[in-house]
């Protein structure tokens, strides 16, 4: 494999645990009142894009300006006084970076946010790209847009590139890129549906021992 492309939220960081709390017990009972919607449905979408979707299937109860408010304040607590980075994650890119292995960071969320978490855990200058779902004008996951973006821009090709990934949307967006895929099992997921995945990891251990033992 010639490249790697991390998500973000539940990879890098375990963002993902907070963010699914805040839409289940804040933003989607705010947004669609009177419909239970499972955090699982919209998971690795670019918040606006949940906006737009919810909006569409359901019905909104508050506007698009409130909804993007809420998101842009929870992330800013979020990524900067709650998150962690995943353990070793320095360590997994310096090894990589050894092998000429070039890295992208791929993420559904907006610049401003990945700059709070590269800045928030000195990773600056740690990888060869930093794609966001907003460089492209298409549709977000679980479309396959952003990883063949992604792969583009590495100058790869998409079928020699592993792509780390948590959330349902997200491994079905690398699937049919044509990646393969390492999925990411973390408890605010549950259940979902990663059977797309070539791979499926349980602790940093094992995706550091995955993505190692596909780009050796």
């Amino acid at each position: 494999m010639t490249a790697v492309l991390f998500d973000m939220d539940g990879v890098v960081v375990n963002s993902e645990d907070f963010w699914v709390d805040f839409q289940r017990e804040e933003i989607l009972p705010a947004t669609v009142p009177d419909t239970d919607v499972a955090v699982a449905e919209t998971s690795g979408m670019n918040f606006r894009e949940i906006y737009d979707y919810l909006e569409a299937e359901y019905g909104t109860a508050i506007s698009r300006e409130e909804f993007i408010q809420r998101f842009n304040a929870a992330a800013e607590e979020i990524y900067t006084e709650r998150a962690a980075l995943l353990d070793g994650f320095h360590d997994l890119l310096a090894e990589l970076d050894a092998r000429g292995v070039p890295t992208a960071l791929v993420s559904s969320s907006p610049h401003d946010w990945i700059g709070m978490v590269l800045e928030q855990f000195a990773l600056e200058d740690s990888f060869d790209r930093v794609i966001s779902a907003d460089d492209i004008d298409a549709a977000s996951k679980p479309e396959p847009d952003v990883f063949e973006y992604a792969a583009g821009e590495l100058g790869a090709p998409a079928a020699d590139c592993v792509a780390v990934e948590d959330s349902a949307n997200g491994i079905e967006a690398a699937a049919r890129a044509d990646m393969t895929v390492v999925a990411y099992r973390i408890d605010a997921h549950g259940d979902i549906d990663r059977s797309p995945a070539d791979k499926v990891v349980d602790s940093p251990a094992e995706l550091r021992d995955a993505v190692l033992g596909l780009t050796s």
